[in-house]
């Protein structure tokens, strides 16, 4: 397993819900932390250790902000050892009726910020021979089934596709890249969509963040590429 001593990671959407249990399970662990957030509050982020964590501006609708937050990570640092992209947004859209506007918006976040970050950060990844990244995709990315936004569904898809794209481009130089399927976790993002009622049955931030912590200290010779994480049963898998 991979000593977390040292190794920098980038976490996008670091600042609520999954983005800020994982940044807390990982500074916990030992990490060095450079956290994309689109709005910086140190008072967030007042209980990590300041010689290892950066938090920086990201925002996933400006193509700006990910060189940005790149070129200050390596200059803060000096590497880039696992990017994790968790930066999201949920949208309500239904097929027959709504504002594709909708659709650019989520496609802008979902799928081209993190294709950004993948392409910059990449050739840092690909120096210490045992680069991660984790794209937090959903279940569903993986089928459709009674989701309140098609257009969530076709970006999460289309993080699938990314995902396997980078495991193809970055292998030989050890990079390993894993799709963080999960179903409804128990987040404000979830929370705030018109439709969806209150349950139990989610997941906790917290789960992620464990799953996130152990996929990153895998050796080179277990690379998990896509890992489901249900909350009810489903029939597909």
């Amino acid at each position: 397993m991979l000593d977390p001593n040292g190794r920098v990671v980038m976490l996008s959407g670091a600042s609520r819900g999954i983005g800020l249990a994982i940044a807390r399970r990982l500074h916990a662990q030992g990490y060095t932390l450079s956290l994309g957030v689109r709005k910086p509050d140190a008072a967030v982020f007042a209980a990590f250790d300041p010689a290892r964590t950066l938090v920086q501006c990201f925002d996933a609708e400006r193509a700006e902000t990910a060189a940005q937050w790149v070129d200050a990570t390596v200059a803060r640092f000096g590497r880039i050892d696992a990017l994790i992209n968790n930066a999201g947004i949920l949208r309500p859209l239904d097929l027959r009726s709504g504002d594709e506007s909708v659709l650019d918006e989520m496609w802008a976040v979902n799928v081209k910020a993190p294709f950004r970050l993948i392409r910059l950060a990449l050739p840092h990844l690909e120096k210490g021979g045992h680069g991660r990244i984790i794209n937090v995709a959903s279940t569903d990315g993986k089928r459709y089934r009674d989701t309140v936004s098609v257009a969530y569904a076709m970006t999460k898809h289309a993080v699938m596709a990314l995902t396997h794209a980078a495991k193809f481009a970055g292998w030989e130089k050890g990079v390993r890249v894993t799709a963080l399927c999960p179903g409804a976790v128990d987040t404000d993002l979830v929370a705030s969509v018109p439709g969806v009622t209150p349950s139990a049955n989610r997941i906790a931030p917290e789960t992620i963040a464990e799953t996130v912590a152990f996929l990153l200290r895998l050796p080179n010779t277990a690379s998990v590429a896509e890992l489901v994480l249900n909350t009810r049963l489903e029939s597909w898998i």
